[in-house]
């Protein structure tokens, strides 16, 4: 009697464990990297963490290439009526999937979140500029970074330049890197005192420029862009100048992705990148360096950047819930603090930075803090309806002023009236 009972009792738990797995919830995660990348490692890692922390939900990463290519994904999954259940888009196509009908308000996902206010509120006003329109919440901040300035302490020191003391304005900027532009016997230059990159994302480097000098490139309903604002002209105009009259730049086009490693072999003293890319600059490095929030020119500021998390309206109402569960992990403090301290990115809660990892994190690497502080400054990255055109045309004018085809005013004035027709319907 008593092996029966225990047999009975054990039937009993593998039929409860049975239905239990049967009973969790699948939802799918695009996320932009390459697959075998580091940060896919991480995601990996996080994806783990969670399944092991919520053995009812099951998340499957979908690695989904370029932000580019992901959002290309995303959309046609979304039309085809099978979209992702959470994706990792950038914050700048919030517009683009609201106006596809694509994606849910994180107000709206459950009456619970009427009352999670405090939630929403708790990440980086600066962050949630790219995340909110409408009175509503549509992504929340995940993988996101501003512009910085790194400079190699040693090649200060060898131009007689305080190596401490990195650029503070746009002439102290333009000043540093003529004496930082060396050139061998023969007058070709071995070594650039500067290098902004105009390539992958000129628009959001150009912001950089901008930003600091006095205006925001749209409005915050993204239906009116400004690239022919005086402002902008003066701004483009001198990014031309640091290579043709300065002569302290490349000419032309230069590369977004191998401009870090460009500062890594001592080719540019100076460069402008993300922040993410802080943490593989850190262990690359043979040489000290230092980063800084970009100069200025009438004010401080740089544009914020990166990647949202986004939840997709058709997904079923189970698989909702359990995305916003695993997007409610994904920001908690003490995961935001570590996905910063491995990936580069900001932890986007001022609370992350309360945690002990991260209070010994920055102990030991300082550093850390810069884009976090640059977020006091920082504005909204160029988001508007119809995004991905009107950034392509921006891109295209700001290439033809740096390679010469066209003066900064023109090339500005031809991708306002562009950008004009575009968002024409928009303008209601």
């Amino acid at each position: 009697m008593h092996n029966r009972l225990i047999a009975a009792l054990a039937v009993i738990a593998l039929n409860t464990f049975a239905l239990s797995g049967a009973r969790a919830t699948e939802i799918s995660f695009y996320y932009p990297v390459a697959v075998g990348g580091p940060v896919a490692k991480l995601v990996g890692q996080l994806v783990e963490d969670f399944e092991r922390e919520n053995p009812a939900i099951k998340v499957k990463p979908i690695y989904a290439g370029t932000y580019k290519e992901a959002l290309a994904k995303a959309l046609t999954a979304h039309k085809s009526g099978t979209p992702p259940d959470v994706a990792v888009l950038f914050a700048a196509d919030m517009f683009t999937l609201i106006d596809a009908d694509a994606i849910v308000a994180f107000d709206d996902l459950s009456a619970s979140m009427h009352q999670e206010k405090v939630w929403l509120d708790s990440f980086y006003p600066a962050l949630m500029a790219n995340s909110r329109a409408g009175g509503k919440t549509w992504g929340i901040p995940f993988q996101r970074s501003t512009i910085l300035l790194y400079w190699n302490k040693a090649l200060f020191k060898e131009a007689g330049l305080d190596p401490n003391r990195p650029p503070a304005d746009w002439a102290e900027m333009a000043d540093y890197a003529k004496k930082l532009t060396r050139r061998d016997s023969a007058g070709n230059v071995v070594q650039w005192g500067l290098q902004i990159p105009s390539s992958g994302f000129p628009y959001w480097l150009f912001q950089g420029l901008v930003t600091a000098n006095g205006i925001e490139l749209m409005n915050a309903a993204g239906t009116e862009t400004r690239f022919d604002h005086p402002a902008a002209v003066e701004a483009l105009q001198y990014w031309v100048d640091l290579a043709r009259v300065q002569k302290a730049h490349p000419s032309g086009v230069v590369e977004w992705g191998t401009t870090p490693r460009d500062f890594l072999d001592k080719k540019a003293a100076i460069i402008w990148t993300t922040s993410g890319n802080l943490s593989s600059i850190k262990n690359d490095a043979s040489f000290e360096f230092g980063v800084a929030m970009l100069p200025a020119s009438k004010r401080q500021g740089s544009p914020t950047g990166g990647g949202n998390l986004y939840v997709f309206k058709k997904s079923p109402a189970s698989q909702r819930e359990a995305a916003l569960k695993f997007v409610q992990w994904l920001v908690s403090p003490a995961r935001t603090a570590q996905w910063g301290i491995d990936s580069g990115y900001i932890a986007v809660r001022a609370n992350a930075w309360d945690t002990p990892v991260m209070k010994q994190h920055v102990a030991g690497f300082p550093m850390a803090t810069v884009a976090r502080d640059q977020l006091q400054f920082s504005v909204a990255e160029l988001s508007t309806h119809e995004n991905q055109r009107v950034t392509r045309v921006l891109n295209a004018g700001l290439v033809a002023a740096l390679t010469g085809s066209k003066t900064p005013q023109q090339a500005m004035a031809d991708a306002q009236a562009e950008a004009v027709r575009i968002l024409r319907p928009y303008q209601r």
